[in-house]
């Protein structure tokens, strides 16, 4: 196991590399930057004294170089909408914020999600599935900005019932997180709906009905154990695209958390701060992949690090 982690570890430093310099090179190549001209005019004088002070003056492969060293020593600059704190102390102020509506996002949509697929795999070809399916197939289908901008519509603009947005209160947290819980819940349902009927068709829930076992019994002992394996490395990698933050939900519901930045960032070409958020969603991918795998081996004796199954 030692040895697979190890090679895995590699193999995530080497994507992280890739994912700097693809990252830096593309940030470079839009045009426009951070001290357009067209955006604030700035004397000639003025403008190479901001260049100079940031780098930006030098060769790209000398500022990549520069700011790679820099981050191994776990300094990512100073992020140019905020010059009064660095990028480390921002990224820390506000992911809480986001972490805080991941954390309901994630319960809300992996208990919802699993319930449904439950009932939707234990009532098949009933109005109960047809329903679960359906309702699936538009939370995955139909972007949740879309939907958050036409619940904005109906609660906040017609009803007067919900804030149109913000932080701080429970109310001004419905909408957010209902929103931001459509999509994983619709994707756990439907995969829970599926490995659930597998089971449900394998040899040992025949043979465990023939012994006399009832039907509760054989759902939560034998069925849903082995159905929620799968689920594991689908779902999983999930979670830091949820850790992150959304660009769309925060900017629409005007949530002061870690997407809302990285949006206003992409916007105003914050390049320092642009490159951290990539970089830390490259790492957080990378370690819930890594987890995935080594938690699959605990659930599923038949699976080895190797890749292979045991016989």
């Amino acid at each position: 196991m030692a040895r697979y982690i190890l090679g895995r570890l590699a193999g995530l430093l080497f994507t992280f590399l890739m994912v700097s310099i693809i990252t830096f090179s593309v940030m470079h190549a839009v045009p426009g930057g951070p001290f357009d001209e067209s955006k604030q005019p700035l004397p000639p004088a003025a403008k190479a004294n901001i260049m100079r002070k940031y780098g930006l003056d030098r060769p790209l492969p000398e500022q990549y170089l520069r700011y790679m060293w820099a981050v191994v020593h776990f300094d990512f600059g100073i992020p140019f909408q905020s010059p009064t704190e660095t990028v480390t102390k921002l990224i820390a102020r506000v992911w809480p914020v986001t972490l805080s509506l991941a954390g309901m996002v994630i319960l809300i949509s992996y208990t919802l999600g699993l319930l449904m697929g439950i009932l939707a795999a234990i009532n098949q070809n009933t109005w109960i599935d047809q329903a679960v399916t359906g309702l699936s197939t538009l939370g995955i289908a139909v972007p949740n900005f879309v939907v958050g901008v036409w619940l904005i519509l109906i609660f906040s603009v017609k009803l007067h019932w919900l804030p149109t947005g913000g932080w701080g209160n429970f109310r001004e947290l419905i909408l957010p997180v209902l929103v931001y819980s459509l999509s994983p819940m619709a994707l756990v349902a439907r995969y829970t709906r599926v490995n659930m009927l597998e089971s449900l068709r394998a040899d040992y829930v025949r043979t465990a009905r023939a012994k006399g076992l009832g039907e509760r019994t054989i759902i939560v002992r034998h069925i849903l154990k082995n159905a929620l394996i799968p689920l594991i490395t689908v779902l999983g990698p999930q979670i830091p695209n949820i850790a992150t933050g959304s660009i769309f939900i925060e900017a629409v519901f005007r949530v002061p958390g870690l997407g809302r930045y990285f949006y206003t960032s992409a916007t105003n070409r914050d390049y320092p701060m642009i490159m951290a958020t990539m970089l830390l969603a490259a790492f957080l991918w990378g370690i819930t992949f890594l987890l995935s795998d080594i938690l699959y081996t605990f659930v599923d004796p038949r699976v080895r690090l190797t890749g292979k199954k045991s016989q």
